[in-house]
């Protein structure tokens, strides 16, 4: 079988891992990596033996297939580009910064009969892994997303940011058409939405709570889902699950409380989580799921297997995040539609003009803006 021959276009934060792992994996030859910073590109070709460019158009002409890590408002013009020319496409999450441009990319996918791929990792983290052998039908769903600011992909907001992960997860679990989408998001930074809260109604019942927030002091990516047959807690930070399922007693509606000393907190927790209900602890292991979601795409690719998430897929996220992004947008904050934008900020911050900033704690510290200005000048060349 011939080597594959791929690229990677934006080797930032993200990029730089993809051509660390492509340059890896068996069968792959890494035959250049492009990125508008010269010295970066540089950097990175040499750890993993390869050539760089500063214009990624120079690669449509070499490549089997290329892995695209650029800020989320250039996707439409690079991915584009090799998807036209036929060229099977990896792009970072999400697909587009729009649901008119995502529409535009799987529609050249399909036009071109190549593959299109989408960088929702989450779909290859080992903590899904808990959920193995449980055929949980879910009907309620919490999701919680925070992190802190990273002055990254400061080119979209919190829901295409990082909601977005758990929109796929949840339409990729329910299967259901959904009902309506209502959401809120308040904006901290200036700009896109840093917080957000999205609850979805499919129709078949099933209702599923997100939260995302990039303005977090503390870093959490949970996901529990509760259904007739039983509970399951994900940790996809830390790569455990958490399983609770009913015993055959109490689907019969039998407690089996007696010889239990009822005035014992402990001795009732231990009948609880012992005999009524079984508890079951996974500690997931295995590989890097970059390298994962990276070899599907290569198998995918040669054809060997299908895309775990596909463009068509990720494209049914995107117009979630587009109905939440509406419904966020739509808010009416204090009652009045001019309000929808959030108050007037008071002495001690002061607001971006150029911005609309959403809800009651759309405000700007003086003297960010400098240092958010320049992060987001940063963020133009790399994610």
């Amino acid at each position: 079988m011939s080597r594959l021959r791929v690229a990677v276009v934006g080797v930032g934060h993200l990029g730089q891992n993809h051509a660390r792992v492509l340059a890896s994996l068996p069968g792959v030859e890494l035959v250049g990596v492009a990125d508008t910073r010269s010295e970066q590109a540089r950097a990175v070709a040499e750890k993993n033996g390869t050539l760089a460019f500063a214009d990624y158009r120079v690669l449509l002409d070499v490549v089997d297939a290329v892995s695209v890590a650029v800020p989320t408002a250039l996707h439409r013009q690079v991915a584009g580009a090799f998807l036209d020319r036929g060229i099977a496409t990896m792009v970072e999450k999400p697909l587009a910064t729009s649901l008119a441009e995502a529409e535009e990319l799987v529609g050249l996918a399909r036009s071109r009969g190549t593959v299109l791929q989408v960088g929702h990792i989450e779909r290859f983290n080992p903590a899904l892994s808990a959920l193995d052998g449980l055929d949980l039908r879910p009907k309620y769903i919490a999701a919680e997303r925070l992190s802190t600011y990273t002055f990254r992909s400061t080119d979209i907001g919190a829901v295409l940011d990082i909601m977005i992960h758990d929109i796929d997860l949840v339409l990729a679990r329910v299967g259901a058409p959904v009902r309506s989408v209502s959401a809120v998001g308040v904006s901290v930074f200036g700009g896109h939405e840093d917080i957000a809260n999205a609850r979805i109604e499919f129709e078949d019942g099933c209702v599923a709570n997100l939260t995302a927030s990039r303005a977090s002091f503390q870093t959490v990516r949970e996901m529990r889902l509760w259904g007739e047959e039983g509970y399951a807690s994900l940790d996809f930070a830390n790569k455990t699950g958490t399983i609770v399922r009913p015993s055959e007693a109490l689907l019969r509606g039998e407690l089996g409380l007696e010889g239990v000393d009822l005035s014992q907190p402990a001795a009732i927790k231990e009948h609880l989580f012992g005999t009524i209900l079984r508890l079951d602890q996974v500690q997931t292991g295995g590989r890097e799921p970059l390298a994962l979601e990276l070899e599907n795409f290569v198998h995918a690719v040669r054809g060997e297997e299908r895309s775990r998430v596909s463009g068509e897929d990720a494209l049914q996220a995107m117009r979630v995040a587009d109905q939440v992004l509406q419904s966020l947008n739509g808010h009416q904050w204090d009652g009045v539609p001019q309000a929808a934008v959030g108050p007037p900020t008071t002495t001690t911050a002061t607001a971006d003009p150029g911005h609309p900033l959403r809800g009651p704690i759309s405000w700007r510290l003086r003297g960010a803006r400098g240092a958010a200005a320049e992060g987001a000048t940063r963020a133009e060349t790399t994610r």
